[in-house]
């Protein structure tokens, strides 16, 4: 596993996950928990957990001050890594923080320009790149309601990560609901959301000129139910999204997905789901398979596109946590899915090489991973390489697979 480890422990990982697993070929409708005992974790896996070697990273304070650093979310392309979130202050006060590194393993502060009253106070929790081009999403709560005020970065000419003046209405307004995650692709930026009227998409071919297609067809909420929008990839043939379904006259959600040409007529997908409540939050693209993953009744599970439609893969771990179950990162490497998710009270790491057919423990940095307000494990993926940032409430930390100075 991840090609960034050539020795040592490498060898043992690829040894485990080639008996576990076999070739690559999807599996088709694999159940994990079928059947299985049930503990916290999900599936009883008698099988060690796979363990990637974590090493710890350094990230330096913006500006050199003493204030808590929070990491929400890893991006990278051509020849840079970047990390968006935030510093705090001792009496609380926040404001927008960034960093990036040429290689994942030596960090350096990234200067941030915010213009706004709520973009100076702003969170960062998603990020994009493309060609050395970052966009980002912030947020701040605020107004009378305290709900987030959500606010759209770029990186400049100069290299700094400014904030990009926006209506109000944009992302907030009368209609507005939640902004969920931005996405890139060969055609451009899709940031994915959603307002009153239910799922919603903000295209853009650049960064700093996002519009909002809200209301359209097929995507937004009509007879059948009310829809919901989590997150989107790119690919040859446009974006495709990803979310959930609240049937009329059910309290379960359904699994749902859209596809897109240029991100304003949609066309929605149907997926297969269970009695229980089922969602897809989060997607990625694996050998050319498009896969999601959510929470799936009592537990996790994966769907896979198979290209005539789409496919319930496989399941794993447990949403039994006395919290919202939630699927915190998703990334693609080397021919593997490597999951984190969340039952409410702690995170965990999955790992699967068959296109979510079968999933497999991995182990995490340190022993407990703990979930909930201002908890969070994101990760990121570039040149066979995975770094994972890991926020305790009190703390955030930074990791890598392999070790300082390795050859790639």
């Amino acid at each position: 596993m991840f090609r960034g480890l050539r020795v040592g422990a490498l060898v043992a990982v690829l040894a485990a996950l080639s008996l576990a697993g076999g070739c690559r070929e999807p599996a088709r409708g694999g159940d994990q928990a079928a059947g299985d005992p049930v503990d916290r974790r999900g599936p009883v896996d008698r099988r060690d957990p796979v363990d990637p070697s974590w090493v710890p990273l350094t990230l330096p304070a913006p500006g050199g001050g003493a204030e808590r650093l929070m990491v929400r979310d890893v991006a990278s392309c051509v020849d840079r890594w970047f990390l968006v979130g935030g510093a705090v202050a001792a009496d609380g006060t926040e404001r927008p923080a960034a960093w990036w590194s040429a290689d994942g393993r030596s960090w350096q502060s990234l200067a941030v320009r915010a213009d706004s009253f709520y973009g100076q106070r702003a969170v960062l929790y998603s990020a994009a790149c493309r060609d050395g081009r970052l966009a980002a999403l912030g947020a701040r709560a605020g107004g009378v309601h305290g709900n987030p005020r959500v606010t759209g970065w770029r990186r400049t000419g100069n290299g700094s990560l400014a904030e990009v003046p926006a209506p109000f209405e944009l992302y907030g307004g009368p209609t507005a609901a939640s902004v969920a995650r931005v996405a890139v692709g060969p055609s451009g930026w899709l940031t994915v959301g959603n307002r009153i009227s239910g799922a919603a998409v903000w295209v853009a071919s650049d960064p700093a000129a996002f519009e909002i297609v809200e209301a359209a067809p097929e995507l937004a909420s009509d007879a059948a139910g009310r829809t919901w929008a989590f997150d989107a990839t790119a690919g040859p043939d446009g974006w495709l999204v990803v979310g959930a379904v609240g049937r009329t006259g059910r309290v379960e959600r359904d699994p749902v997905a859209w596809v897109s040409r240029d991100g304003r007529g949609w066309q929605r997908q149907e997926v297969p789901g269970s009695p229980g409540y089922d969602e897809l939050q989060r997607v990625a693209v694996v050998d050319g398979h498009r896969i999601a993953v959510g929470p799936r009744g009592t537990t996790f599970g994966a769907w896979r596109d198979d290209g005539s439609g789409w496919v319930v893969a496989g399941r794993f771990g447990s949403t039994a946590g006395g919290g919202a179950a939630t699927v915190s990162a998703l990334v693609a490497i080397d021919g593997q899915l490597v999951a984190a998710v969340s039952n409410g009270t702690t995170q965990h790491l999955w790992v699967s090489e068959d296109a979510g057919g079968s999933w497999r423990s991995l182990r995490g940095p340190v022993p407990e991973m703990p979930a909930g307000a201002f908890r969070s494990v994101t990760l990121g993926v570039q040149d066979h390489r995975l770094v994972l940032a890991l926020d305790d409430g009190s703390r955030s930390t930074l990791w890598s697979t392999g070790t300082p100075g390795s050859t790639r």
